[in-house]
């Protein structure tokens, strides 16, 4: 890392444009798999990684300082950078700082005896509750990165995260269902508390059992009432992949599909006046939070969806100076030799003004879909399918019974503008959202209020 600074100035001599990236990252992890110790792993990783520009972009990535070796890297850098291409990224104003994400109970004061301990814990609960499939996991990762170019950008950051996955799965009757729960958090392990974990991974085990029980409605035309973990799927499916530039712009084409979305769509109708859907990397401890993104950008809230209209996309600089416009600051990676590309961070439908109880109260028949077992999405992000996991019927503003798989197939148009009524609550869930070739899993926050949609047909 001593470095840094001899490869920009080496790069700077020979390009019109030049960028020094340096990351170290610490992570830990703990398994169980049925009631058994399963794996602990430990790793670190670290890298520069470069841009130059020429007459094109150009970008490489190595973990070596030895001064002979990284030189023939940066050699063939600057001569990739003189053929023509694109060579263009966006103006922004320059940084010089150091952030960090606040932590309270530090990674490494949690030693690998209280990991196992709290596994072994929430095992227990599961057994307890008779949950025969038992797949759990914590893990923490600390990361520091530097980043400098030759605009005068300086930027340093520290960020600690700590994350949970588990799958629990239950047969009864001839039927079985399963259950992924992934939560995540940027800080320490103070995780636990604002996860409530124990008592979630309770209250999971419980629905799940009854999902496999329950009995399925009647195909026909139905209110819906969303809960938090069905708004954030579908903000995160049908309104940030298709806002991101470099798909609108076909970067994507062939790794993870297009966009229903044009260049010139801004302004469109998407859906009701009562819908915003928002990505925003600045909400303390999320998954995904960043104050600068990967291209040193200063992190703010984006609306993507504002009053039912398409407002703006997700860009970094590149994708960005392509169409002349200005970085939203969504420039990520997934690891230190990772190409940086528009990416999402917390994305969610925005709260309203509703309390669930307004929202379930003039429902005469409908469905309340709490959480969900499957999903899927086409290559433009527009026809979807949601599968209800814990979902109730809903009868003359009563919740009733639990119901199984009710199943909603529509587009995102549709969905969106059969919103009628928007919560004021807001909850979040973590996630690793995958683009890019090689692939790139990044760490993604989604959520949001519950919400009420209008005669929409369930199966």
């Amino acid at each position: 890392m001593q470095n840094i600074d001899k490869y920009l100035n080496y790069l700077n001599r020979y390009t019109n444009f030049s960028e020094v990236y340096f990351s170290e990252t610490f992570s830990n992890g703990v398994s169980f798999k049925n009631g058994s110790l399963s794996q602990v792993s430990g790793s670190t990783s670290s890298g520069y990684a470069f841009r130059a520009i020429d007459k094109s972009i150009s970008f490489g990535a190595i973990n070596q300082e030895n001064w002979s070796i990284v030189k023939e890297h940066l050699d063939r850098i600057i001569e990739n950078s003189r053929i023509p291409g694109r060579d263009k990224l966006s103006h922004e104003e320059v940084y010089k700082d150091k952030w960090s994400v606040p932590v309270q109970k530090k990674i490494e004061d949690m030693d690998l005896e209280d990991k196992i301990s709290i596994l072994k814990d929430i095992d227990q609960i599961l057994v307890e509750k008779k949950i025969p499939m038992r797949i759990l996991a914590i893990g923490d990762i600390k990361q520091r990165e530097f980043l400098i170019n030759s605009e005068g950008t300086e930027i340093e950051g520290d960020i600690s995260k700590v994350g949970f996955f588990g799958a629990i799965g239950y047969y009864e009757g001839g039927n079985f269902e399963q259950r992924f729960i992934q939560l995540g958090f940027s800080g320490g392990y103070e995780a636990l508390e604002y996860w409530d974990l124990y008592a979630t991974i309770g209250e999971e085990a419980e629905a799940l059992k009854k999902s496999v029980i329950a009995k399925p409605i009647n195909p026909g035309y139905y209110d819906l009432v969303i809960g938090p973990e069905i708004s954030g799927i579908v903000a995160h499916e049908s309104a940030g992949h298709p806002t991101e530039l470099d798909r609108i712009l076909g970067r994507e084409m062939a790794q993870a599909g297009e966009s229903f979305i044009k260049l010139g769509d801004k302004g469109k109708p998407v859906g009701s006046p009562q819908v915003n859907v928002v990505d925003d990397p600045t909400i303390d401890h999320s998954y995904g939070y960043y104050k600068y993104d990967r291209d040193g950008v200063k992190a703010r809230k984006r609306y993507l969806y504002k009053k039912g209209l398409i407002n703006e996309f997700l860009s970094n600089r590149e994708s960005a100076g392509r169409v002349n416009s200005k970085s939203t600051a969504a420039s990520r990676i997934s690891e230190w030799d990772k190409d940086p590309i528009p990416r999402m961070s917390t994305t969610f439908i925005e709260p309203g003004d509703f309390n669930f109880e307004e929202l379930v109260e003039d429902v005469k028949l409908g469905i309340y879909m709490k959480s969900y077992s499957e999903w899927n999405i086409d290559d433009i992000r527009f026809n979807e399918k949601y599968v209800g996991l814990e979902a109730y019927l809903i009868e003359n503003g009563e919740i009733r019974e639990q119901i199984r798989r009710p199943t909603l197939e529509t587009t995102t148009i549709k969905f969106y503008s059969s919103i009628d009524a928007v919560g004021k609550d807001l909850k979040f869930f973590a996630g690793t959202c995958g683009k890019g070739d090689p692939m790139q899993g990044v760490d993604v926050w989604m959520g949001g209020p519950h919400a009420r949609l209008r005669n929409i047909y369930m199966r």
